[in-house]
């Protein structure tokens, strides 16, 4: 039975990706902000006999993570597989999102999961193995008008992560990001109404000059709805990514995704992973060897 945390659970990927871990036999912590928005998968839990129990973790709060961790801990005495899933949106064009609002985007989508990952580390580190699943996106491969803060999480996201998979490999831990294209979320819900005159959230500045191209994201957004994916589907990735050896870092969930990941990136994971210890002159270090100028 492996342990399993799980953020951002109240619905979506977050929501099925729980049951379909706890469905197969494994143990779930559910990381949920607000308990009462759980309570579907509290119910689901319940009728099914299923292994989830529920903590509450808001990403955007790093200080309560080490308690958190020692919570779950304390109760399952591992984790095996951090799943940081939990992400928002504002949609807008760059000079008309506050400060406030950027600084959310970041915190929510780069810095949880980073200082989360960091929080577990030391668990995984002890018993040599783990495994770290990033929720990334489209938007952290290529960048799109209308979408400078959402990309830039992403980016970043995808970046620290590359990075990081090269320092704690040494200790059998293992990271990954999932790349996916359009699901049945909540993230693009701004207003709740589809109608022209209201497509803008309440607070968008009404005498933006980017009000055309906000309101065509806006409208595109609501129309590839009809399109998504069902959550499960990426729920079922998850899955076989916690199965897998660790040698690709790179998950495409899609079509899309695939189509996108293949036009960005040429390289296989595991070239683009000899090129950059190579580069970097980190080899040795990912080996688990000592420094050159300290051996023999």
């Amino acid at each position: 039975m492996r342990i399993v945390v799980i953020t951002g659970c109240s619905s979506g990927i977050g929501f099925e990706s729980a049951l379909a871990f706890a469905r197969r036999g494994d143990r779930v912590h559910a990381g949920v902000r607000n308990m009462a928005k759980s309570r579907r998968l509290q119910q689901l839990a319940t009728e099914e006999g299923l292994d989830i129990h529920f903590n509450l973790l808001d990403v955007t709060r790093p200080e309560s993570f080490p308690e958190f961790v020692k919570t779950i801990l304390a109760y399952s005495e591992k984790i095996d597989v951090l799943v940081n899933n939990a992400g928002i949106l504002h949609p807008g064009a760059w000079e008309d999102l506050s400060e406030t609002q950027i600084r959310s985007v970041m915190e929510t989508n780069f810095f949880g999961p980073l200082l989360l990952t960091r929080a577990v580390l030391p668990a995984m580190r002890t018993r040599s193995s783990g495994y770290i699943i990033m929720i990334s996106s489209l938007s952290g491969l290529a960048g799109l008008a209308g979408d400078v803060a959402y990309t830039a999480s992403k980016f970043a996201l995808e970046g620290a992560t590359e990075a990081l998979r090269h320092e704690v490999d040494r200790w059998g831990i293992r990271l990954a990001l999932v790349q996916g294209g359009q699901y049945a979320t909540n993230i693009f819900n701004t207003n709740g109404s589809e109608r022209e005159a209201d497509i803008l959230p309440p607070d968008y500045p009404r005498d933006s000059a980017y009000r055309d191209l906000v309101e065509f994201k806006l409208h595109q957004n609501l129309e590839s709805l009809t399109d998504a994916l069902h959550p499960q589907v990426m729920a079922d990735l998850l899955l076989q990514i916690a199965d897998s050896d660790g040698s690709t870092l790179r998950w495409p969930a899609d079509d899309l995704a695939r189509h996108v990941l293949g036009a960005m990136h040429g390289q296989s994971d595991a070239d683009r992973d000899t090129f950059l210890r190579m580069a970097g002159g980190s080899d040795w270090w990912c080996s688990g060897h000592q420094p050159p100028d300290s051996e023999g």
